[in-house]
């Protein structure tokens, strides 16, 4: 009896006081977010702008830096902290994200004149997002653990839309123990977090994928645009792909044709999302490891050359889709 009585009691307190006790979870909510130490980001691209920010929104306060201070104004007006230098950055995190468009650009961030190795900390947790040549991967990760931190590449897969919903893929190589550690912070800005293996797996695997997300945007614009040129209406034409065998993420999800789907870069006179620059790039590096393993990739190797062509003939900034549009404007040449 005693008991239901301190029971009835206790309910009573709580609505009475349901306000006071709602405002200290929030404060206990914002004490527990305060007290999460900084995390260095470093490239504040068209990816690494909304990553950076979902980190943010997760409570994380981040020391922010690109080589573009303008890249950096709008974290700055909201507060954060920003660094001169990688190297600025590294005197005042001991964990950092860094999401850099190419190979050189890596080097010069971790080991250039004022690179994040000139000041690193012992136990530093280092997570590369970029796309670059899987063996300098591993020569950062050699160097890196010369000064006692710990480098892991984590590329991921998804695009701007996922980056700015936290759904991006992230496929990280590196000591197995540390992938818990990194994992806490890649969980704020994707939905799949894969461990793949050592140092450079994570490049190797974004590589792969990129070299068939390639092969496959190609297939669907040449697809689509074979249909059209049929009389087929291209929404239909869409509808049927992708309920039927030839469907794939570059039809059903990104498909290359304006007016077929809206929210993409198609829809947008192909800007933003995903350039076909960086996708030439990638594909480079496919190359290159593939003359390394000796593996065959004829379809890659054709795909490299479509987006190389591409990038000399005005499609550089535009998104990678746009491979539809340069083939509608070739076959009028």
């Amino acid at each position: 009896m005693a008991a239901a009585l301190m029971l009835r009691a206790s309910v009573s307190l709580l609505h009475r006081h349901g306000k006071v006790c709602a405002d200290w979870l929030a404060w206990v909510s914002s004490r527990a977010m305060a007290s999460k130490t900084p995390v260095g980001f470093i490239g504040l691209g068209n990816m690494g702008n909304p990553m950076a920010k979902n980190l943010v929104k997760h409570g994380y306060p981040i020391i922010a830096c690109d080589v573009f201070p303008e890249a950096c104004k709008e974290f700055q007006e909201l507060g954060t902290q920003v660094a001169d230098s990688p190297a600025d950055v590294a005197d005042k995190a001991d964990r950092i994200i860094t999401m850099l468009p190419s190979n050189p650009n890596a080097i010069e961030v971790y080991i250039g004149t004022n690179g994040i190795l000139k000041k690193v900390k012992k136990g530093s947790l280092l997570i590369d997002s970029s796309t670059i040549d899987p063996e300098v991967s591993k020569e950062l990760a050699k160097e890196t653990e010369k000064m006692g931190a710990v480098f892991m590449d984590a590329p991921v897969s998804g695009g701007v839309g996922a980056a700015r919903a936290g759904n991006l893929t992230f496929m990280v190589g590196g000591v197995e123990q540390e992938f818990d550690a990194a994992k806490e912070l890649l969980t704020c800005m994707g939905s799949n977090v894969v461990y793949c293996g050592e140092v450079g797996t994570g490049q190797a695997a974004k590589i792969c994928n990129n070299m068939l997300l390639a092969i496959s945007m190609i297939g669907t614009a040449e697809t689509m645009n074979l249909g059209i040129r049929l009389g087929l209406d291209p929404k239909l034409l869409a509808k049927i792909l992708n309920m039927s065998s030839g469907r794939c993420w570059s039809s059903d999800t990104y498909n290359p044709v304006p007016g077929v789907m809206d929210g993409v870069p198609s829809a947008n006179n192909y800007q933003g999302g995903f350039g076909t620059t960086l996708m030439a790039k990638d594909l480079g590096l496919a190359q290159i490891s593939a003359t390394n393993t000796k593996s065959p990739v004829p379809l890659g190797s054709l795909a490299h050359q479509i987006y190389r062509i591409m990038c000399a003939k005005g499609y550089a900034q535009k998104d990678f889709s746009s491979v539809f549009q340069f083939l509608r404007e070739e076959e009028n040449l």
